[in-house]
């Protein structure tokens, strides 16, 4: 490893191996905590936070009765006995110390987010290295917004791109051009998020404007001209589930040479996981009508030509 690198570490809440949907091949992700957009429809709400982040499964939870080693673990009063012998978390409380992780011999409760260095990351990412040979895969970075820990991001891509492994990252493209730039000189592919043409609409779904990320996809495909970009629309109902929405998108990709667009459908897979965080799922019971899909393909496509 490079002197530089050595000493870089950051947080990072999960390593999933033997993805084939984050870019060519088989491919390990890995996601990086910290976000700078707030989406309503956010996927991994544990990441948004660049802390680590308690969560809770009761449908694990031995009981207060059987156990309630974490009562006794927790010095704060955070965690107390709720009506049905399971135990009930006052966030406002916690101070994110974990003792009471350590103590949960159920793993009902867990941390989203440890510290690891970049030789760490690259020893998980490596041990797969046989599959990414074979299939032109490797590691893809993803979050949160991975380049909101830019320098902890910069580091790993650079590292593996030094140990030859196919590089990928995903990004909302929220952030200062220069991040941007400094990661993709150690890109293979670019995986960019394109969520809304209108700036209102924007702004209401992930709290920030769309000015800066449909600036920066501008920019890097010309500052890139040889690196592969795949445009990628998250369609989110009530939000750009429309034709009027997708011909935009599609309209504006399209004026940008040698940039893929797809699209990808909305799902509540993420859902449990806002209750183990302690957070109401924002989205409902909303999705995505039968057949939709495919009329918003058809919109897309009739603009690629």
């Amino acid at each position: 490893m490079s002197a530089g690198h050595k000493s870089v570490a950051g947080v990072v809440f999960n390593i999933q191996k033997y993805s084939v949907h984050d870019g060519p091949g088989i491919r390990t992700l890995v996601f990086l905590k910290g976000c700078t957009l707030a989406c309503r429809w956010c996927s991994n709400p544990e990441s948004i936070s660049p802390k680590p982040v308690l969560a809770y499964n009761p449908a694990k939870c031995i009981g207060v009765g059987e156990c309630g080693r974490c009562l006794e673990a927790c010095t704060y009063g955070a965690i107390t006995q709720d009506g049905e012998g399971r135990i009930a978390i006052n966030r406002e409380l916690c101070a994110d110390c974990m003792y009471c992780v350590k103590a949960c011999p159920a793993v009902a409760l867990t941390v989203y987010g440890q510290t690891m260095s970049v030789e760490e990351v690259l020893g998980a990412v490596e041990a797969d290295a046989v599959f990414y040979s074979r299939s032109g895969g490797g590691m893809t970075l993803s979050g949160g917004e991975p380049l909101y820990q830019h320098e902890f991001a910069v580091a790993l891509l650079a590292e593996a791109r030094r140990r030859r492994v196919s590089t990928a990252m995903e990004t909302a493209g929220n952030v200062p051009f220069e991040r941007l730039e400094a990661a993709c000189t150690h890109l293979d592919v670019l995986l960019y998020d394109v969520k809304s043409l209108d700036p209102a609409k924007h702004k209401a779904g992930t709290g920030a404007a769309n000015a800066l990320p449909l600036e920066n996809l501008r920019r890097v495909r010309k500052a890139f001209p040889g690196l592969t970009i795949m445009a990628r629309t998250p369609v989110i109902p009530g939000f750009n589930d429309t034709e009027a929405d997708i011909r935009a998108i599609a309209d504006f990709v399209q004026e940008l040479p040698g940039v893929s667009h797809e699209l990808l459908p909305y799902h509540r897979l993420a859902k449990p996981k806002y209750g183990y965080i302690g957070r109401e799922f924002p989205m409902g019971e909303a999705a995505l009508e039968d057949g939709l899909m495919a009329r918003l393909e058809a919109a897309a496509a009739l603009v690629r030509g």
